[in-house]
């Protein structure tokens, strides 16, 4: 299975970031989406599971919760959009991977038997980081995550 991972567009769906995420199975969004179109726009490519940021307010981000628990491939995965709220120990929980965003800082980590991955950001260009999401395959009992720099 082959899982798309995407963060802080801030309203902005890049064409660039829908042609990488052409052909997952699914998406996940870690928040700070923008607007309600971005999700439009990427269930257009797969199914998508989204969650809220910071900047995500008014009516049309109240159908999205702050953090989500869903099960791919048979992994449990915790989706949330700043790391910093993580409140219990993944690893305890039956969690292999937490997804976050907020930092807009591609990152890839593995603590002991989770992996920790951040996107970075898909949204407008911030200083002088990279415009970037990620995908994360998950064959057997592996996993195969990658940063992908859009431009």
């Amino acid at each position: 299975m082959k899982i798309g991972i995407i963060s802080d567009t801030h309203g902005l769906l890049r064409p660039e970031a829908c042609q990488r995420l052409a052909g997952v199975d699914h998406i996940l969004h870690a928040g700070d989406i923008g607007r309600p179109e971005v999700i439009s726009g990427l269930r257009e490519v797969a199914p998508t599971t989204a969650i809220r940021g910071n900047i995500d307010t008014g009516g049309w981000a109240d159908r999205y919760p702050h953090t989500v628990r869903l099960t791919l491939a048979g992994r449990s995965i915790l989706v949330l959009h700043d790391l910093n709220a993580l409140d219990l120990d993944p690893a305890a929980a039956g969690i292999a991977v937490v997804v976050s965003g907020h930092s807009h800082r591609p990152k890839i980590t593995t603590a002991g038997s989770v992996l920790y991955l951040n996107p970075g950001s898909a949204g407008p260009r911030r200083f002088s980081l990279p415009i970037a999401l990620a995908t994360l395959e998950i064959v057997g009992d592996a996993f195969q995550p990658r940063i992908h720099q859009l431009i």
